[in-house]
């Protein structure tokens, strides 16, 4: 059975990357989709009034709601699914997850961010820095557009 370990961080992005993978067809062979949920982070103001167990119950419910409009779509094709929360570093995250499940592929469909850069989710992932420098290069782009004319 092949396994695909996907990292999402929303639905709709998630499924623009999923939905030309769920090719149907008599050779078709199931699957094993490990969806790992990247809850968003509470800010560091807000979780100085809300204990742990609230932060871990809103994260669990982030989740589901995440993952009942995937799991629907991948559960009618036959396949199996495992769903997850991602804990801690991605990449040592992401080696624990290799190794219970060995020959795994691991596809990465966070929606990326502006101006933020994105965790890495394997080691062999490149490292996009865009940060500060990203923004400023997109404000002197709109910048040269607006002066254009």
């Amino acid at each position: 059975m092949d396994t695909l370990i996907v990292y999402l961080d929303e639905t709709a992005h998630a499924l623009k990357m999923l939905t030309p993978m769920l090719t149907s067809g008599p050779n078709r062979a199931p699957m094993r989709w490990i969806l790992i949920a990247c809850t968003p982070r509470v800010t560091r103001h807000a979780s100085k009034f809300v204990t742990r167990n609230a932060r871990e119950s809103w994260r669990s419910k982030w989740a589901e709601k995440a993952f009942e409009q995937i799991v629907p779509l991948l559960q009618a094709r036959g396949d199996k699914v495992v769903m997850q929360i991602a804990k801690g570093p991605l990449c040592e995250f992401t080696d624990s997850m290799l190794a219970q499940h060995a020959g795994s592929r691991v596809l990465d469909a966070r929606r990326p961010k502006f101006g933020e850069d994105l965790q890495p989710v394997t080691r062999q992932q490149p490292q996009q820095h865009e940060g500060v420098w990203g923004c400023a290069a997109a404000l002197a782009g709109v910048g040269m557009l607006v002066t254009a004319d």
